[in-house]
């Protein structure tokens, strides 16, 4: 992934992964690209009969996305409920992953978006929402795999898109990785504060 963003190496990019999974592979492309590195917090609205489904989502600064669809299907009050109660894990999530501190300085920088895999896409398209409200001046969203037909809809979304594996026939993340596992919190952190020791040693070596 890191080799294929290889053009905005020491470009003063932003790399922002979407936790829990892109935060993994946002760091690695962030430290051979030698750029910023952080995370947007977007969270899936689920269907209040099926949770697992997604609907839309909801990121950090209250940007949202829903697919028409489902605004169709549910009820302005329904959403809201919904809404309100991702509200409380996003915050904690903000809180525990980044220790409350905000998103970086997104207006006028380039943002490339890295999530591990991109299924329905609800949780990236809020964060796009997200960096387009905050002003940024070029948005790239990158992933090591998705479905054809959804780089079709990433490239009317933001600048550039750039997916390594579009399998005819995908169905999960998972096809694109010879291991795969589900992060949590903690492998969150512990990848964060990797992140801010090598910032330190790098400091120290100026």
């Amino acid at each position: 992934m890191a080799k294929a963003l290889e053009k905005y190496q020491h470009q003063n990019v932003l790399v922002l992964g979407i936790p829990r999974g892109g935060v993994e592979t946002a760091y690695y492309v962030a430290r051979h690209l030698h750029a910023e590195f952080s995370f947007i917090v977007s969270r899936k609205l689920g269907y209040p009969h099926n949770p697992e489904a997604a609907f839309g989502a909801l990121a950090e600064d209250g940007s949202y996305f829903i697919f028409e669809s489902s605004e169709r299907e549910l009820s302005p009050e329904v959403i809201q409920s919904v809404v309100e109660k991702v509200k409380y894990e996003i915050k904690r999530r903000v809180e525990v992953l980044r220790g409350s501190k905000p998103l970086p300085v997104l207006k006028n920088k380039t943002v490339i978006l890295i999530d591990d895999g991109i299924a329905t896409g609800a949780t990236l398209f809020a964060a796009i929402n997200l960096c387009k409200n905050q002003k940024a001046g070029k948005i790239v969203v990158a992933a090591p795999i998705a479905g054809a037909d959804m780089v079709e809809t990433l490239k009317s979304k933001v600048d550039e898109v750039v997916i390594l594996l579009t399998p005819e026939f995908y169905h999960a993340v998972s096809q694109g990785y010879q291991t795969f596992h589900d992060l949590d919190d903690d492998d969150v952190l512990e990848i964060m504060n990797q992140w801010k020791v090598e910032k330190r040693m790098e400091e120290e070596i100026v």
